[in-house]
């Protein structure tokens, strides 16, 4: 049976979906952008703050879900501009640690949601 997952503390969904679904003892959480759960504003000023954005709303998420960042099985990186890899790989670097890092692909794609410039979602264990 599946477990819906919802926090106050990352913007809620946007759309027909919510923030996490948890099964069989995995955490399946959606794609986050950088909106600022605390004013509904997105953070856009440079690719950095973005990123940490997104970072902490799937910290978050997972966490309300019952797991951590060092559980993350996999995360998937939708990004605009491939060029901005090194910053944002920066960025990823200080959230998960060579010890617990997850398996990732990072994809350029043509438009995100709110035309940002980062989406990321990841799989956890709980």
């Amino acid at each position: 049976m599946k477990q819906l997952i919802n926090t106050p503390a990352a913007p809620l969904p946007i759309g027909p979906y919510n923030q996490a679904v948890a099964h069989n003892g995995l955490l399946f959480v959606s794609g986050q952008i950088a909106i600022d759960p605390a004013t509904g504003e997105l953070v856009l000023d440079t690719i950095e703050t973005e990123t940490h954005r997104v970072l902490q709303n799937l910290k978050a998420i997972v966490e309300a879900g019952g797991s951590s960042l060092e559980k993350v099985l996999k995360a998937t990186v939708f990004v605009k501009d491939m060029n901005l890899f090194g910053r944002i790989n920066a960025v990823y670097g200080e959230y998960f640690k060579p010890e617990f890092a997850p398996a990732r692909e990072l994809v350029q794609v043509s438009e995100l949601p709110k035309f940002v410039n980062i989406e990321i979602s990841v799989i956890a264990s709980i």
